[in-house]
């Protein structure tokens, strides 16, 4: 081989590997720089940018807060005044209480007819195993006796016999809130339109209670020496 030839070969081959060792160069910085480009747009980026699409987004824990509770179902706003609030199943236990309620309240008491009455004293009816006391009076003991000494007589056997002689076994009429009652009731009964309690009151065959409106019509029975307030209607 030529000597001219050979260094001409070398001469090309060292060309070739200088322009490739530059291009290899030029690669690397272009690479290098645009790293270096984009840190610096990422620091000067403002706070709080999107980031661009492929990029993992920081995110702070107030933001993170923030972002939960936006995702949480919102409460309902507060009825106005004029708007109609439908029933909630927590109203049925109230609803169910007031009709108990109102099912345990005492029911209106209205005239009801009672057959054959028995009389106990002057002031307490009987009805089989039932017991009416008349209101407004006291209910006169059959064994109570009156008098003065040497010329006492039973005066609670004999105001029950003078009820009962009024009654004759007729029906009375008396203000209840059932005829199906368990214990004694006291309430005002009547015989026609003659209220019993009253017509007592009036023949001295009963004291009124305390408070009773009838207390001045017994005063006058006192007064006039009536019932238990007279002698003995034997000896008349």
């Amino acid at each position: 081989m030529r000597p001219a030839a050979f260094i001409t070969g070398i001469t090309g081959m060292a060309v070739v590997a200088g322009l490739l060792m530059a291009g290899e160069a030029r690669l690397g910085g272009g690479t290098a720089g645009e790293e270096t480009a984009s840190a610096e747009a990422t620091a000067s980026a403002p706070t709080g940018a999107a980031p661009e699409a492929g990029e993992p987004a920081a995110m702070s824990d107030d933001r993170a807060e923030m972002i939960a509770r936006s995702v949480e179902p919102a409460e309902p706003p507060a009825p106005g005044p004029g708007d109609a609030v439908a029933p909630q199943p927590a109203d049925a236990p109230q609803r169910s209480e007031t009709a108990a309620g109102q099912t345990a309240s005492p029911a209106a008491k209205k005239p009801m007819e009672l057959a054959r009455p028995m009389v106990e004293n002057a002031g307490i009816l009987s009805f089989g195993e039932r017991r009416l006391q008349l209101a407004g009076i006291v209910p006169t003991p059959v064994d109570r006796i009156c008098g003065p000494a040497g010329r006492q007589w039973p005066c609670g056997m004999m105001a029950k016999t003078a009820l009962r002689l009024l009654l004759r076994n007729r029906a009375v009429t008396c203000d209840l809130q059932t005829v199906e009652w368990k214990e004694t009731v006291t309430t005002a009964c009547r015989l026609g339109t003659e209220d019993l309690s009253a017509w007592l009151a009036e023949n001295g065959w009963a004291e009124p209670a305390a408070g009773s409106p009838l207390t001045s019509v017994a005063e006058k029975a006192r007064q006039a020496g009536k019932g238990l307030y007279g002698d003995d209607p034997r000896r008349n």
